[in-house]
């Protein structure tokens, strides 16, 4: 008998807030609608800024909540061997390669190509990669990582695309312009993006695309913001023979000025409603989920 798994996946680098506490709330209940399973993953590869009392945060805010997941839980930290093993494979098919500028040096080949008459930009307004480590030998890699300069590997999207071939996904939700249905990935508009780094073992979409195919997730529910990247996250699972989920992006919760609520801006956390007065029943009705 065919069971859907659904997953929530947040990083312990701050407090939730009601735009975690909606999409935690949308995967469980339409986990519970389909009678599935929900998953609590952990992404906690940035041990810069991923402190232990944040993630024990993350599961009494999400008991208050009401949200009941599978015991096991994944914590990307423990399973770095996971994602080496599939950068192993993309370097096997030469689809990743070394680069070795710094960001300062990054911005300023940014810089000259824009007074040459602009540079494009990805879907989150960050100049694409237009360095020249892709065209080093492979001996001159081999030296310089030798050497113990400090790197990142990228993907060599021209040779992944032409890999792959056309690529599409099922989006059961809604993209930013309401795009819905069989839905064409375009992971080209991300340019050469970053898999791993020196100090790190695994990006986002890296670690991403391995975890929901280890966990067996067949339905990603996430926020609009992260739509474009699906493309890219279609990409990895082809060229790694992964399975691919249905994906479903929700609507993002909002300040009144229309901001996406964020950590970074200090979004006002699920603790400090509860300890406002704020019921579950409340966080609900405030994220547009009340009954």
């Amino acid at each position: 008998m065919y069971t859907r798994v659904f997953r929530f996946a947040p990083s312990p680098n701050g407090y939730l807030h009601l735009g975690h506490a909606y999409s935690a709330l949308l995967n469980h209940d339409m986990a519970r609608m389909a009678r599935g399973r929900l998953l609590l993953r952990i992404e906690d590869i940035d041990a810069a800024r991923c402190r232990p009392e944040y993630e024990a945060a993350i599961y009494e805010d999400l008991g208050w909540l009401g949200i009941a997941w599978e015991p096991q839980v994944r914590r990307q930290s423990v399973h770095f061997d996971d994602y080496r093993a599939a950068l192993a494979k993309l370097e096997q098919d030469g689809l990743i390669y070394p680069s070795f500028e710094s960001r300062s040096e990054i911005n300023a080949l940014v810089a000259e190509r824009d007074r040459q008459g602009g540079w494009p930009r990805d879907p989150d307004g960050v100049p694409l990669y237009p360095g020249r480590a892709r065209y080093l030998t492979r001996a001159e890699r081999q030296r310089r990582r030798a050497a113990g300069e400090p790197f990142a590997l990228r993907l060599a999207m021209d040779a992944a695309v032409a890999r792959a071939g056309v690529l599409n996904w099922t989006e059961t939700g809604a993209g930013p312009h309401g795009q819905t249905g069989v839905v064409t990935a375009t992971p080209q508009i991300w340019g050469d993006v970053v898999l791993a780094r020196k100090d790190a073992p695994a990006s986002y979409h890296l670690a991403v695309v391995v975890d929901d195919a280890l966990q067996g997730v067949t339905d990603v529910v996430r926020g609009q913001d992260l739509f474009w990247a699906t493309g890219i996250h279609r990409l990895l699972q082809a060229l790694l023979g992964l399975p691919e989920p249905a994906y479903h992006h929700h609507r993002l919760v909002v300040d009144a000025a229309g901001r996406k609520l964020s950590k970074s801006t200090q979004a006002t956390s699920l603790r400090e409603l509860r300890a406002g007065g704020a019921t579950p029943a409340d966080i609900r009705r405030m994220v547009g989920l009340g009954h």
